[in-house]
């Protein structure tokens, strides 16, 4: 898909401070004034996390690491939104969990929370009617619940097992009413989470592919022994075989080289159309492999990434990669294979 913008080079930072320069358009400054708040109150929340903050993140983390059920995600109005995004990346990244509207909860979805689970709870006042259901049910059967709220001292907060609880930063709005500062706030602690989650369950990229098959993340997530060609497929010769028929061989397999591999069955080096141009002669279809073939060539390992094989051909300049493992080939990657795959 083409862009339909073209960014140009990201110009020189001005010595202004992120003042707007004079001219700029009206949307222009709003835009930057509302980035200014939003980024004090991302600030203001580092510093909390820093110090008031600490031993209640590192207590949320613990708690829902142990969780043995689901993590269920709920919240009102732009908390709500905010606590769907939040559930979603907690699914995404090895942490079991869903949304459960409050509204809906009064109403039968209590059904889908069990002892087993732990309940997490976005409210910016801490007051919100809707969640008194979700609470009271946490508290009856001892299901933990964690709250993030800009009051401690709120309804939720004082019955919550664990509160994180936010800072009262300005909001963007310039009437105070429409959540900006605090819904971003409310997104990055919930982010904040997720990633600790996943460092602390020692998530890894196999298993974030594991979760998102579909799509460029998922081509992009693919390792070489995903796409690789092998067994039979496999263009190799001897290193004692006459180039007349090692020749053969790397013309019907149409990688354009050829593995050739010693007594041991270990890759000795390969021939390229490179190697055969320099040897170019008379005597070149009598001569042995071992003595047209390139020593000690690139080759990758099954279990990197196929992007990551990608970058290795672009960089050499070559078309073509040997897979070994325990020093013997067992397959090869063309770039063809790659951009088939969806690799980019």
């Amino acid at each position: 898909m083409q862009k339909a913008i073209q960014l140009s080079k990201r110009p020189a930072r001005p010595q202004n401070k992120g003042k707007p320069k004079i001219g700029t358009p009206a949307s222009v400054q709003s835009a930057l004034r509302t980035l200014k708040l939003e980024s004090d109150g991302l600030e203001q929340l580092a510093l909390e996390l820093r110090s008031g903050m600490s031993a209640q993140f590192s207590e949320a983390v613990r708690r829902l690491t142990a969780v043995k059920g689901r993590v269920i995600v709920t919240g009102i109005g732009k908390s709500g939104h905010v606590g769907q995004k939040i559930a979603a990346t907690f699914a995404s990244t090895g942490t079991p969990a869903f949304f459960v509207h409050p509204s809906e909860a009064s109403h039968g979805d209590l059904g889908m929370v069990t002892p087993a689970d732990l309940i997490l709870a976005l409210s910016w006042s801490g007051e919100t009617v809707e969640l008194k259901p979700l609470i009271i049910y946490s508290r009856r059967f001892a299901v933990p619940l964690v709250s993030i709220t800009s009051r401690a001292d709120s309804a939720l907060g004082q019955q919550s097992d664990v509160v994180l609880e936010l800072p009262r930063a300005k909001e963007a709005c310039p009437h105070g009413l429409a959540p900006t500062t605090s819904t971003t706030m409310q997104l990055a602690l919930g982010d904040c989470l997720a990633i600790a989650l996943l460092e602390a369950k020692g998530f890894t990229a196999h298993d974030f592919k594991v979760f998102h098959p579909g799509g460029s993340l998922g081509a992009n997530l693919k390792h070489v022994s995903d796409v690789m060609h092998k067994a039979a497929d496999l263009p190799l010769a001897r290193e004692n075989e006459i180039m007349a028929k090692a020749l053969v061989t790397m013309t019907a397999k149409s990688f354009g080289c050829l593995g050739i591999t010693g007594k041991n069955g270990h890759l000795a080096g390969v021939i390229t159309d490179g190697d055969l141009r320099r040897h170019m002669g008379p005597n070149l279809l009598q001569a042995r492999a071992g003595d047209i073939m390139t020593r000690a060539p690139k080759t990758i390992a099954p279990a990197m990434l196929a992007s990551a094989a990608l970058e290795i051909l672009n960089s050499s300049r070559i078309t073509a990669l040997f897979v070994v493992e325990n020093e013997k080939p067992v397959g090869i990657i063309h770039v063809h294979d790659l951009l088939r795959a969806g690799i980019i």
